[in-house]
């Protein structure tokens, strides 16, 4: 799939200059910046890495820094040299942040492996240590070969959130998911890249193999959803295996997590 064009204009309008003072209000650049960036060039992380229910980094790490909602005021009062953030900033913010001549370069979500690539290469890039993101994306890269089905007849599947979230077409989880031999029903239920299935209709029209997505136990809490007795009996008529939702949240190393955790299930089914 080619890059999109906005993957290569923020290539392009990464600075020069190494960034000493990275802060980040983007949950899934953080993932990515802890393998590139060194610790000290790092002033803060989205406040969302700090809750491990919706962290893609471990407690340790994110504990070791500070973190900011990305407000104007906050980020200002950090004296970055460069901003991470994705591409919902606040206009003010944004607007805010180039009267104070403070570099920003914004995310989108990656959609395929090549999207993820380009960005893991340009925050490495923009941090100064290109060759960690040229060794980030090998291992990547290995593990997504390393883990592809290429052979046999393609698993229907669900990726399911306790929440009632589906994970559609056209996505990172999408791409992860064809690699192991899968093919999404998302559309089987009319959604494109995202869609709010009720348990009902889960119920009433299930996929062959449901990955059941929930919180890591290190989140805390719980989603009662994912207890409820209409959903345990459903284990009876269809393949059911959980995968912690942390998983399908961010690309960056996430995706050598998440390809391992696949092809187990699939192992697992045996098929």
């Amino acid at each position: 799939m080619r890059i999109s064009a906005a993957f290569i204009a923020l290539a392009l309008a990464t600075p020069v200059a190494a960034a000493q003072r990275i802060a980040s209000t983007n949950p899934c650049a953080d993932s990515i910046l802890m393998e590139v960036a060194d610790p000290r060039q790092i002033v803060a992380i989205s406040h969302y890495s700090q809750d491990p229910r919706s962290s893609s980094i471990s407690r340790a790490q994110a504990q070791r820094f500070r973190s900011t909602s990305g407000t104007a005021e906050e980020l200002v009062a950090l004296r970055p040299s460069m901003v991470i953030a994705d591409t919902l900033m606040a206009p003010a913010t944004v607007q805010a942040l180039r009267r104070m001549g403070i570099p920003l370069v914004q995310l989108p979500v990656p959609e395929s492996f090549a999207q993820n690539r380009a960005q893991v290469a340009v925050i490495a890039a923009a941090v100064g240590h290109p060759e960690r993101g040229t060794a980030l994306n090998r291992r990547i890269d290995a593990a997504v070969a390393a883990t592809r089905v290429t052979r046999g007849t393609a698993i229907p599947i669900l990726l399911w959130q306790g929440s009632g979230l589906v994970l559609g077409t056209g996505t990172l989880a999408d791409a992860l998911i064809r690699n192991i031999g899968f093919t999404n029903r998302s559309p089987d239920y009319g959604f494109g890249k995202w869609g709010m299935l009720s348990l009902e209709s889960l119920i009433a029209n299930p996929p062959e193999l449901l990955l059941l997505g929930g919180p890591d136990a290190d989140a805390g809490g719980g989603d009662r959803l994912l207890d409820h007795p209409a959903l345990r009996a459903l284990k009876h008529r269809i393949a059911i295996e959980h995968v912690s939702s942390r998983l399908f949240r961010c690309g960056g190393p996430s995706i050598i997590a998440a390809t391992e955790r696949l092809a187990k299930v699939r192992r697992e089914i045996g098929r």
